[in-house]
């Protein structure tokens, strides 16, 4: 295997799909957040997971931006009519996948076996791994204290203000076994939220230690133009934790893990300040309107990465 993605949320999916659709399942393997998972209605959530399906599988709604093309909410409006909390936006086809999620984790199969499973039905060829079996739980610390990441992210819009981050379970989990036994020629970081996307995979015990022994250049692409993130929190839970949001911050993130930064055209000025941490810096549009655009991200994150394998 060449190449592994690393990604969480909408932006991650972006970047993912260009990876799919320009190289192989032979070529590209995808590791996943699954940190944002949860329990809603009784029923088990992955989000990030689910985002990352429905884009591989063009069954995603480009209009929102998440959830599937084409939806109907006839479930979730009879709950709201019966009283029933519906602050989760749960569509009546994602309900049908949630739904398979719950019976096959009642019969004992494990996380990745749920996702292999979901990824062949959905017809997608490329391993998707989570970034454990075991449940690893985001905590968002706000000032009215600790919530579930998809309470702060979604029935609280973001709003309360944010102190820090725990991911629980992480000490008890380990990657999943199937993944170790892969070797990667080049690790790349989709521009995910570096703070609950990217960090609650790291936080899994042996996973960054596996990523750096692969002897293989990891290259981030910063989620972060020009002060903003395109999609997502990150640049309010930088300012938040007392960040700058900047790509050069990005930088600094993830310092002595990544071999190169990926930045946009407009940060153009940040190249050296990057680079002074020992980072190497590519300038590239990272705006990913189109499927064109996802694709030549893709190629110029390999193209960089193998740039610096090569020294």
């Amino acid at each position: 295997m060449k190449i592994l993605a690393i990604t969480g949320g909408v932006g991650g999916a972006k970047l993912a799909l260009g990876l799919a659709t320009k190289y192989s399942a032979q070529e590209v393997a995808f590791l996943v957040n699954t940190g944002d998972d949860f329990e809603h209605l009784g029923l088990p959530i992955s989000p990030d997971v689910d985002t990352l399906l429905y884009t591989l599988a063009g069954l995603s709604d480009p209009a929102r931006g998440w959830g599937r093309a084409e939806e109907s909410w006839n479930c979730l409006h009879t709950l709201s009519d019966l009283g029933q909390e519906a602050w989760f936006q749960l569509g009546d086809k994602d309900l049908a996948l949630h739904l398979v999620r719950k019976n096959l984790l009642a019969d004992a199969h494990s996380q990745s076996e749920v996702i292999d499973y979901l990824r062949s039905r959905l017809g997608i060829d490329h391993a998707i791994f989570p970034m454990s079996d075991s449940p690893v739980r985001t905590k968002v610390k706000t000032t009215q204290g600790e919530m579930e990441f998809q309470q702060y992210f979604v029935k609280e819009r973001c709003e309360p203000t944010i102190s820090g981050f725990r991911f629980d379970g992480a000490e008890l989990a380990r990657p999943v076994a199937k993944l170790l036994e892969l070797a990667f020629e080049s690790i790349i970081l989709c521009p995910s939220n570096p703070y609950v996307s990217v960090d609650p995979i790291l936080a899994v015990p042996g996973m960054k230690q596996y990523l750096q022994d692969q002897n293989a250049p990891i290259v981030a692409v910063s989620p972060i133009i020009q002060g903003k993130a395109l999609k997502g929190p990150a640049a309010k839970m930088m300012h938040e934790l007392g960040f700058a949001p900047t790509s050069l911050q990005i930088g600094k993130h993830y310092a002595k893990f990544i071999d190169g930064l990926i930045i946009d055209q407009a940060d153009a000025t940040s190249k050296e300040a990057i680079e002074a941490l020992g980072i190497a810096v590519k300038v590239e549009q990272t705006v990913m309107s189109s499927l064109e655009d996802r694709v030549a991200l893709a190629c110029s994150a390999t193209h960089f990465a193998a740039q610096l394998a090569a020294g």
